[in-house]
């Protein structure tokens, strides 16, 4: 059992409270960490730290070449850690330790790319139809970031925030989810390990209301982003919006993977149960939508059914374990809720449909790979995030049918085609009204590539050269050569 505080300022520092919450393994059910339970006034202090580090001493004044050198010292540390961190991690939040491995060791690839970016990031000189005038313009910090992930894969997560933000030179206060915060916090001794100076990057715990609200209405924050449900990004939206404050809203999905006719079918397969079942579909970018042609609907649900069910379920710990835990008592409640839902409204159980009990395991957060056909596009299990191992198989008959059911939806994130016509994997990239689109593939992500949603699934772009300019505002500088004469109430 380790007790974790605050960290604000370069310190770890008690809450005001003198209250903590505990943390669960997912897995075996055991309380094996305590994190400090934050509200306002640590907020305030973590904000203030980081206010003073924008405004004033050794980041204030640090070249972006010198704050890219430190990104990438991060980077190297961070690839030192990454088993380690990805045990922390799995102890967390229940993911599966074959993903995770990679996943930790991958995300020094975005501190590695934002600091070779750091020093990149130029303005221009304007062409001017002022006579006598330069023109120029500048891409300068926001300032204080308040950064809020989810507790799916929390340091991903932060790495898509923290490295452009940082490259930019901006400061932060991350509020990790209080269900999964430890590998967040033993982050912050990376950081500093890593020479970034107190006070830069902060980090204070506790619950969304308590310790996040406070944070994104504070005076002092100058940017907001996050991760998270739609009905929460719409929260901080509103929030944000009484400042006239820019957000990055990162927000949920009900993606569409569509399968044609003439798709490999065996990869298809493969596809679609690794876009809803891999994170025991406890991901934003999850395939939860499975479109497929009518013409070879039978064949292709009896293959997903026979390949899904043979699934092993177990210890995320285990290399050949398929499916884990369900992170939090509440997503697990709300997963079977679901599943109850669409069983009500008349789709067709085909696989699962409940609970799994894992012999031995004092945990019972395990619910079975499920899939229902019968499924209608206006079902509630069809149109509402899930966010869990429960897949839905809409059948379709043209393109147009597949681009009508796919876009019919509150929802925007990503989308997946199958398809051996390059001309309609064009087409649909085209009209797929999602941030991202898979052709062949799925869940594929970089620290190159933009990423993001449209319509309720977010606000701005995570990862890639427009990641930077969301942490950045551009100013205009206008210089006379020459002085002014005239009449000065006419604009010249």
């Amino acid at each position: 059992m380790k007790t974790y505080n605050h960290y604000i300022n370069g310190a770890w520092v008690e809450p005001s409270s003198n209250a903590y919450l505990d943390t669960d393994n997912p897995y075996t059910g055991e309380i094996w960490a305590k994190i400090a339970r934050g509200n306002a006034q640590d907020v305030d202090r973590a904000v203030m730290a980081a206010k003073a580090a924008f405004d004033e001493g050794e980041w204030a004044t640090m070249r972006p070449t010198q704050r890219g050198k430190l990104l990438v010292r991060l980077a190297e540390i961070i690839e030192r850690e990454s088993a380690w961190l990805a045990e922390l991690e799995v102890r967390d939040n229940g993911k599966l330790i074959a993903e995770m491995g990679l996943q930790t060791k991958y995300l020094a690839e975005w501190y590695r790319y934002y600091g070779g970016l750091a020093d990149k990031v130029e303005g221009a000189v304007l062409p001017s139809d002022r006579p006598g005038m330069f023109n120029f313009t500048r891409h300068e910090p926001l300032g204080v970031v308040a950064m809020i992930t989810a507790w799916n894969s929390p340091l991903l997560l932060l790495a898509w925030k923290l490295a452009p933000a940082l490259a930019a030179g901006n400061t932060a206060v991350v509020k990790p989810s209080e269900y999964t915060s430890v590998s967040t916090l033993e982050f912050m001794g990376l950081i500093k390990e890593a020479g970034i100076p107190d006070g830069v990057v902060n980090c204070v715990t506790g619950l969304g209301m308590e310790a996040g609200a406070p944070l994104v209405e504070h005076p002092h924050v100058a940017k907001a982003a996050f991760t998270g449900s739609d009905t929460a990004g719409q929260k901080v939206y509103e929030s944000a919006a009484k400042k006239i404050m820019p957000v990055t809203l990162e927000l949920g999905g009900k993606s569409p993977n569509i399968v044609f006719e003439d798709a490999d079918l065996d990869a298809a397969v493969n596809g679609a149960i690794s876009g809803i079942f891999a994170a025991t579909g406890q991901t934003c970018i999850a395939g939860s939508r499975l479109l497929v042609q009518r013409s070879i609907h039978d064949k292709f649900v009896e293959s997903l059914v026979r390949i899904a069910g043979d699934a092993r379920i177990g210890d995320p710990m285990s290399m050949d374990t398929h499916v884990g835990p369900v992170t939090t008592l509440a997503q697990y409640d709300k997963i079977l809720h679901y599943i109850d839902v669409a069983k009500r409204e008349g789709a067709v159980c085909a696989l699962g449909g409940k609970p799994y009990a894992a012999s031995g395991v004092a945990s019972s957060r395990f619910v079975e790979p499920t899939i229902f056909t019968g499924v209608t596009n206006d079902m509630k299990i069809a149109q509402e995030e899930v966010f869990g191992p429960v897949l839905s198989v809409i059948p379709f008959d043209t393109e147009e049918d597949a681009i009508r059911i796919a876009n019919d939806i509150v929802f925007g994130l990503a989308a997946g085609v199958w398809t051996s016509d390059i001309g309609r994997a064009l087409r649909m990239s085209e009209k797929l009204k999602a941030g991202t689109v898979w052709i062949n593939t799925y869940r594929a992500v970089s620290f190159m590539t933009p990423f993001g949603g449209f319509k309720r699934s977010g606000q701005g772009r995570e990862s890639g050269q427009d990641a930077i300019k969301e942490y950045m505002q551009v100013k205009s500088v206008w210089i006379a050569q020459t002085m002014a004469t005239g009449n000065p109430f006419i604009m010249r």
